[in-house]
């Protein structure tokens, strides 16, 4: 497989997200107040510092419709606990894509938290736009909370489609406003690039979820600042008050896309 050349913005993303996953790495913490806002929805075992809750997992399984044996690419993949949750259950093999190096070598350290044996687990660097994956590689993939940082949205959805093969489906968390949303429909975005919309499920819980976790965020803010420094919960707490604000307007959706089998 090709190695990636990441752009400047993609390299900048990235040191982003390498700090955060390194301040993260040494404390419990924020993943015991997403575990807190979301209640039995979270899957502690994923540890993923996202939307994933059990209803989204579960969707993604029945979406998917993998059989063993088979491979999952996750782009976007962070910590790598969606996509090694979801090899594990479906038996098939993952290949995780995410443009931090950090939250990849963590990934790699996870693998076998979940029982998967090395042959079925790769991580590499790349993004939504350039995976370096080969064309037609995989039978089927996911992309939790990441499609918001491509700029480029039909670049993304183009090298989405390029990565699966004939007939398989790519299951994606994506939003909009709903007073002025900035992007055509989903039915349209699928046909521009070559793909088919299966579903665009509405998740009318997720927006309330961010909610709470913005909210826990400024409430526990003294204790943030101790275990992950002040740089990271700067960048919290502006996520909070700006994303905030907007959530009362935000329809979050689960797509799911299918290339044609010609």
């Amino acid at each position: 497989m090709a190695d990636v050349q990441l752009s400047v913005v993609e390299r900048q993303l990235g040191a982003v997200y390498d700090a955060m996953h390194a301040a993260r790495a040494g404390t419990t913490i924020v993943g015991d107040l997403y575990g807190q806002a979301m209640g039995d929805l979270y899957p502690v075992e994923v540890d993923a510092s996202s939307c994933s809750d059990w209803a989204l997992l579960g969707s993604m399984v029945a979406n998917l419709r993998m059989r063993p044996g088979q491979r999952l690419v996750d782009v976007g993949c962070g910590t790598g606990g969606v996509g090694l949750w979801l090899a594990r259950a479906l038996a098939v093999s993952v290949s995780g894509v995410d443009v931090s190096a950090t939250a990849l070598s963590l990934a790699i350290g996870r693998a076998g938290e979940f029982g998967l044996p090395v042959e079925r687990v790769e991580f590499r660097v790349g993004s939504l736009g350039s995976t370096g994956l080969p064309a037609q590689f995989a039978d089927g993939l996911v992309c939790v909370d990441a499609l918001g940082h491509e700029k480029d949205r039909r670049r993304a959805l183009e090298e989405i489609r390029r990565v699966l093969r004939p007939g398989a489906r790519a299951v994606l968390t994506s939003g909009r406003s709903r007073v002025s949303p900035a992007l055509p429909p989903w039915s349209e975005q699928a046909q521009g690039t070559g793909l088919i919309l299966e579903a665009e499920e509405e998740r009318p819980h997720e927006p309330v979820v961010w909610q709470r976790v913005y909210r826990s965020w400024v409430e526990h803010e003294a204790g943030l600042r101790e275990q992950l420094g002040h740089a990271q919960v700067d960048s919290m707490l502006t996520e909070a008050r700006t994303r905030g604000p907007e959530l009362r307007n935000r329809v979050a959706v689960i797509v799911t896309l299918r290339r044609p089998e010609v």
